[in-house]
């Protein structure tokens, strides 16, 4: 597993260019809402698994939602979350490996880190944090030193695990 990281929400900036790009990709983020939950746990669990299934569940039932959705053409690419396993912690959160590389990723991010930021937090965690070249890039994250498994730790797992990283 991977090691956790760490983001200065107060830090986050703005970034026209993402928005931009975002905009002449036709793609929309925005956050979820709650009627649209089990069409997203619908999408998410062939992709990313059961356990991403279960901590968006949680993050649906905060209100607002602390889920934003990445739409293109009406049609679910991909999904952020925060507040799921821990406060304070943003993920799960994946793109549909088609709509990779458009930007969509990056802006679900900054969607949820800045969202974070309005309700108060001054820091946030990344768990389990999959691609940390990205989160470094994208937001200064930096890696927590011993946090793995940190709190995912003797957390019951499937037989055939579909759990993945964040």
């Amino acid at each position: 597993m991977s090691l956790d990281m760490l983001v200065k929400l107060y830090d986050l900036a703005p970034d026209p260019a993402l928005d931009r790009r975002l905009a002449e990709g036709g793609i929309e983020i925005r956050r979820a809402l709650p009627p649209e939950l089990v069409l997203i746990n619908r999408w998410i669990e062939p992709r990313f698994g059961a356990g991403w299934v279960s901590e968006t569940t949680v993050a649906m039932a905060r209100q607002p939602p602390a889920c934003f959705l990445a739409v293109k053409g009406g049609e679910l690419i991909g999904f952020a979350c925060y507040d799921a396993t821990a406060r304070g912690f943003f993920g799960p959160t994946g793109v549909d490996e088609t709509a990779r590389g458009l930007g969509a990723g990056q802006g679900l991010l900054l969607a949820c880190l800045t969202d974070m930021r309005n309700q108060g937090y001054g820091y946030g965690v990344i768990g389990a944090a999959g691609p940390q070249d990205f989160y470094r890039r994208c937001v200064g994250a930096i890696g927590i030193e011993g946090s793995s498994p940190g709190i995912y730790r003797g957390m019951l797992r499937d037989a055939e695990p579909t759990y993945k990283e964040h």
